[in-house]
């Protein structure tokens, strides 16, 4: 019988199993399911993963769909051999599969907390989901209010109140614009509980500026994005802001390296490393200088940041520097980043380290230019989504009623100024 399996045997048959399978392998029964939830088995389960062949677990988003991917970096690789057709043996593996969410559903965004995939519908503007893919979890959320004919001008991030267990989710939705003159803007700030299955207003008054564009970065239950002081001339981004879950306010501005932004980068994209630390890639071009320098924080907190160095691309004309659009991934054991490159004419995977060192993958994949590709790393999650308690939604205050009403009156009114959603 299944139960009386040895644990041991038991631990290797769902280390075999791909991980969109594992849901109904964790049905079967009930012991199986209760092993798969248990910590022991998920820090057992990570490892291997983690160390098979010495693979690097990313989520894609591709063509409105969702992959798994897999990229091995043998550590014989020769930087000086990089642009070479010929290598020795197979120095780069690159294999993915889809881990479809539904097979109706196509996805336009996403954004990773925890194990969990914040996911935005290509066709249906009216509600968002949160998906773990490890438990086969989902969590529908309605927006209160919808307007996406065109494009999606509101950021979105996820992220928890409890660091200790992880756990009281909350999603934040909210929208920053302004047509030059202070009068002329608007902006509106609006959180959601899973817990009550509620919204709430938030009283913030930016004195930041966050690009729409920008999709943030989670780490420890908070969420990060580039940002500027909002009364800069410029539009030259030289700090991070984070958005605390746990008492619902924004940071101070924390600066971006200094010696980098002695330069004006065009680009300014944020990740991270492990779920542990944050990383920044700036990226410059001109007709006869490139360069492309990423870094990674030694400490960061609410109050604090500190940067070093992790790697650095700095060329002449001769060479070409890779130019990585949204998304990248890490390896820092590797010494690699990893991403999609800026093609309209394919789908092409970058691989990028010291010395030069840069491999390019086509993977032959069909293109849709109306979804830019994006990687995240991702690391299998036991969270749990809280469904809502049935019958118990928490009734919308008459205060909040008024502050909805409020914001939907100014955007009328920002609307007729010419401001465009």
């Amino acid at each position: 019988m299944i139960s009386n399996l040895p644990r041991v045997l038991i631990e290797e048959i769902f280390f075999r199993v791909p991980l969109k399978s594992l849901r109904a392998v964790r049905l079967t029964c009930k012991s199986w399911n209760t092993l798969s939830k248990s910590r022991s088995f998920r820090k057992l389960y990570i490892s291997k993963r983690a160390t098979r062949e010495e693979e690097s677990m990313m989520i894609a988003m591709m063509n409105f769909d969702l992959y798994s991917m897999r990229v091995v970096v043998d550590d014989d690789v020769d930087p000086s051999k990089a642009f070479k057709k010929k290598r020795n043996k197979k120095s780069i593996a690159f294999k993915r599969q889809p881990i479809f969410l539904d097979e109706q559903v196509k996805i336009s965004q996403v954004f990773h907390c925890e194990g969990l995939l914040l996911c935005f519908l290509k066709e249906d503007d009216t509600r968002v989901v949160v998906w773990n893919p490890y438990c086969g979890q989902t969590r529908w959320i309605q927006l209160r209010y919808s307007h996406r004919p065109h494009k999606d001008r509101f950021i979105y991030a996820l992220g928890y109140k409890d660091k200790e267990s992880r756990g009281s989710f909350q999603l934040l939705r909210f929208v920053d614009y302004f047509l030059g003159a202070p009068k002329n803007q608007y902006f509106w700030y609006e959180i959601y509980d899973f817990n009550s299955d509620s919204w709430t207003t938030l009283d913030v008054t930016p004195h930041w500026c966050i690009y729409c564009c920008d999709r943030g970065v989670s780490l420890n239950g908070n969420t990060y994005w580039c940002a500027k002081e909002r009364k800069a001339e410029d539009d030259i981004v030289d700090h991070i802001i984070s958005f605390d879950f746990t008492n619902e306010r924004f940071g101070p501005l924390l600066p971006l390296p200094s010696k980098v932004m002695e330069h004006e980068y065009e680009i300014v994209t944020l990740s991270y490393v492990k779920e542990e630390k944050l990383a920044a890639l700036f990226q410059h071009y001109e007709a006869d200088w490139n360069e492309f320098d990423i870094w990674i924080t030694t400490k960061i907190d609410a109050e604090v940041v500190s940067w070093s160095m992790f790697l650095r691309m700095d060329t002449g004309p001769r060479i070409e520097v890779p130019h990585i659009c949204e998304g990248f991934f890490i390896d820092e054991e590797k010494k690699v980043a990893m991403g999609f490159e800026e093609d309209f004419d394919r789908k092409t995977f970058i691989i990028i380290g010291e010395a030069g060192y840069v491999r390019k993958l086509d993977i032959k994949a069909h293109v849709d230019r109306k979804c830019r590709p994006t990687v995240c790393s991702y690391v299998p999650s036991l969270v749990q989504i809280k469904k809502p308690a049935r019958g118990k939604r928490k009734r919308q205050s008459s205060l909040e009623k008024r502050l909805f009403d409020q914001n939907m009156l100014r955007l009328e009114a920002f609307k007729k100024l010419g401001g465009y959603f």
